[in-house]
């Protein structure tokens, strides 16, 4: 009995560590591949079909089976003539712009042709904006993506939500989006509930901004608050010391004593940044009367169009319907490669730190409004 027990004990500890072994190597092969693998992929959906697919199926659900089969005999065979007549048209002017000069012309003349009679393309991208612009590290594959592909004619609709954060990272996100607008392709903003502060300097980028009636625009103003424990400290003979090289190397701090001299720098780099933002988008959308929009207050949609924050009322679903009906609409979304600790689970501190930034953004986005 006493050896059973001593083997099981040992059978035991022997499979546990083949199992740690095993858990390790598979950790070091994914960790591996992974460096050896891309970080990430684009998806590409087209929302034509995504509408194709509502209408058969309420089709399907509200007519006569009779009905229904009846008409997608018809609609089958109209497809069918249309591509025989378009393929028929094509062959045509390539023929007559052949004759008109020679081979090496005609080839030209043919291939713009051809360009000229492909259905338009809308390239549809999402960026829903936390405090940190966090998507916009997705965004900027995307746009490098399709400016691999997008040609003149072509149009980008942003989807923006954002009421705003940090500068730096909202300057990148707009800077991005600068990107579409050098590359010659028009870049419509569609804004369904808020793009404000960090949010609407985004927006103003694009060559058109449509807004929800209600959707909340603007707050062309910047924002910084800290709190002080120095008295706090102070009650409890607590000493706070705070050593810099340089003279505004720290201006305000949360800890220590501040004072008027370094509270009047600090408002001095808030009202610096200030301008910069008022600068960036009065260069963007040169008919706005930037004094009277840049005082950190927001309208809605109904009203931001009267001072021309925004240049139509419309959701973007009802545009990219109508975008439907006039070519192909895709719509693009970059997915991160999980890591090693993502696939285990062990991503925590992430986790915690996503939590905090979302709430901290909550918490702060009625100022921006």
């Amino acid at each position: 009995m006493e050896f059973l027990s001593e083997y099981g004990l040992f059978l035991a500890k022997a499979i546990t560590i083949v199992i740690a072994i095993g858990f390790v190597a598979a950790i070091l092969a994914s960790a591996k591949r992974g460096a050896n693998e891309e970080q990430g992929s684009i998806e590409v959906k087209k929302l034509n079909d995504q509408y194709d697919q509502y209408r058969e199926q309420l089709r399907a659900a509200t007519l006569e089976p009779e009905t229904y089969k009846n008409l997608q005999k018809e609609e089958a065979k109209s497809k069918k003539q249309a591509a025989k007549d378009a393929k028929k048209e094509a062959k045509k002017k390539v023929k007559d712009s052949s004759d008109k000069g020679s081979a090496e012309k005609g080839s030209s003349e043919s291939e713009e042709v051809t360009a000229d009679d492909k259905p338009k393309r809308t390239f549809v991208l999402d960026f829903d904006g936390d405090v940190k612009a966090s998507p916009v590290e997705s965004m900027r594959e995307e746009i490098s993506a399709l400016l691999t592909i997008a040609e003149a004619g072509d149009e980008v609709v942003l989807r923006l939500e954002s009421g705003g954060g940090m500068v730096h990272s909202y300057g990148l996100a707009a800077s991005q989006l600068d990107r579409i607008r050098k590359a010659e392709l028009k870049l419509t903003i569609c804004v369904d509930k808020v793009a404000a502060s960090g949010g609407y300097m985004m927006a103003c980028v694009g060559d058109k901004i449509l807004a929800a009636p209600f959707a909340l625009v603007g707050s062309i103003g910047v924002l910084a608050q800290l709190p002080n424990f120095n008295r706090l400290l102070k009650k409890h003979d607590v000493d706070m010391e705070v050593l810099t090289a340089g003279e505004y190397k720290r201006t305000l701090t949360m800890f220590g004593e501040n004072t008027e001299k370094g509270r009047a720098k600090f408002i001095e780099e808030l009202e610096e940044t200030h301008d910069l933002f008022k600068h960036y988008v009065s260069d963007r959308r040169p008919t706005l009367n930037i004094a009277e929009v840049a005082t950190g207050e927001v309208w809605y949609g109904i009203k931001a169009i009267e001072n021309q924050l925004i240049d139509e009322i419309q959701t973007s679903d009802e545009y990219l319907q109508s975008q439907a009906k006039e070519g192909d609409v895709y719509q693009l979304s970059y997915t991160h490669k999980k890591t090693v600790a993502e696939k285990l689970g062990l991503s925590v501190e992430a986790s915690i730190d996503r939590l905090a930034t979302k709430w901290w953004g909550r918490a702060n986005q009625r100022r921006f409004w």
